[in-house]
């Protein structure tokens, strides 16, 4: 799989995509996964940096007005993970973005979001001591982590 620079990092983090899924569109010809959807990274950091306008950051990106602010906030938000000091940092700032928006319509507390944070990153922590003792990588099970049908759960687990 080629590496993704910082730029199609902040894509496939602001198009929703996961890292491994959105590798697999590189390398193949897919001008929007190698060069449509960076450039939008690239305007979105540029904007930001040089604080342009919701009608400039319109106007460039082709989009309505109206939805620049989503734009921005999908942004910072992808900083937040990319940029992160470490990759458990960033995927716990993930965890942390994904159940905000998976429970936003709930009324959660921030300590209760944070506690199922930690939960999930203990549960990341066991499965990396899981592979460590099947001599596996993480990435080898990126497929089945991926899985949008629901998980078996009868019988003994796999090996």
């Amino acid at each position: 799989m080629p590496r993704m620079t910082r730029y199609q990092f902040l894509a496939a983090e602001i198009f929703a995509y996961s890292f491994a899924n959105y590798a697999g569109h590189l390398g193949i010809g897919h001008v929007r996964f190698e060069k449509s959807m960076p450039q939008t990274a690239k305007n979105l950091e540029r904007a930001e940096q040089e604080g342009w306008s919701d009608e400039r950051l319109a106007e460039t990106m082709a989009v309505e007005v109206s939805d620049v602010p989503a734009w921005r906030k999908r942004y910072r938000e992808a900083v937040e993970v990319v940029d992160a000091k470490s990759p458990a940092e960033s995927f716990r700032r993930a965890v942390r973005q994904s159940l905000a928006f998976e429970l936003g319509r709930h009324q959660i507390e921030d300590a209760e979001l944070e506690s199922a944070v930690q939960q999930i990153c203990y549960r990341a922590a066991d499965l990396s001591y899981l592979l460590d003792q099947k001599h596996k990588k993480f990435s080898d099970y990126s497929e089945e982590l991926r899985r949008e049908d629901e998980a078996e759960l009868d019988g003994p687990p796999a090996d």
